[in-house]
């Protein structure tokens, strides 16, 4: 679970209710039709955009993305090469393949790598592969981005309803209310839909689709040097490269510290 998006959407929400409630009642902030203007014409200017198995699936992915941490964690994925390409120099690749990988990419990998492919023939199917699934979050990314731009387009449309309608009936004092909360409300929702839910959902797909485009790299990397038989030690020297700065040589620190016990110990000794 991904309670980062949970933190700040109560906030949002909070502050807003808040900041309504300090100085009005909150049901003067309720109209509907100033909704039904922002919502349906976000929507139907998405649809108009996108194919409506993209659109679906966007907010399946959204929603996964927000809401849920799948992403691996890179010193877990090389902790798991080292194991493997031990494995490898010792029972041959053939073995790996009885091996439980939950990543099914590193599976795939490692399931061609054991069907003695050659490693031109495994990168260039785990490229595909990952550009594939790429583009299709991608996809999801460009979806909750359009909704983003439309929904305060339709928002500042609705004011201008809102305002004809008031304008044309200025001989009737009781309906510029009325007409006056559909020219500001309609702003108020599209700001709200594009800046508090769409844009920042976009914006996390992005971020996670890096995350995933990284990790894939360095899945496709372990396989190339585990199907080479790599010496664990260089192994992880290569494969820390695809790691921050601050993340990397954190086995060697901890090796350096499990020793400086038994030597403080030698010392003492003496």
């Amino acid at each position: 679970m991904d309670f980062t998006t949970i933190l700040g959407l109560v906030i949002g929400i909070t502050v807003v209710t808040l900041a309504i409630m300090t100085g009005s009642d909150l049901h003067i902030f309720v109209n509907v039709p100033s909704l039904l203007i922002v919502v349906g014409g976000t929507l139907a200017a998405t649809l108009i955009k996108f194919p409506l198995v993209s659109v679906l699936i966007a907010f399946t992915v959204g929603v996964r993305a927000a809401f849920i941490n799948e992403a691996d964690n890179p010193r877990e994925l090389i902790d798991l090469a080292i194991k493997l390409t031990k494995q490898a120099r010792k029972s041959g690749l053939a073995k790996l393949e009885k091996l439980r990988i939950a990543n099914t990419f590193f599976k795939k990998g490692i399931q061609l790598c054991a069907d003695g492919r050659d490693i031109d023939f495994i990168r260039k199917m785990l490229t595909k592969e990952m550009d594939l699934a790429i583009q299709r979050q991608e996809v999801g990314a460009k979806v909750f981005m359009a909704i983003g731009d439309s929904a305060p387009a339709f928002g500042m449309f609705g004011t201008l309803v809102g305002l004809v309608q008031m304008l044309s009936q200025m001989d009737d004092p009781s309906s510029i209310g009325k007409a006056m909360a559909v020219a500001l409300l309609t702003t108020l929702y599209g700001v709200l839909i594009a800046h508090l839910v769409a844009l920042p959902i976009a914006e996390k797909l992005m971020a996670k689709i890096e995350q995933e485009r990284d990790n894939r790299l360095l899945i496709m990397e372990s396989v190339a040097q585990i199907h080479e038989k790599q010496n664990p030690t260089i192994l992880v020297e290569i494969l820390e490269a695809y790691l921050p700065e601050k993340q990397r040589h954190r086995q060697q620190e901890q090796e350096v510290r499990s020793t400086t016990p038994s030597r403080r110990a030698t010392d003492l000794s003496k």
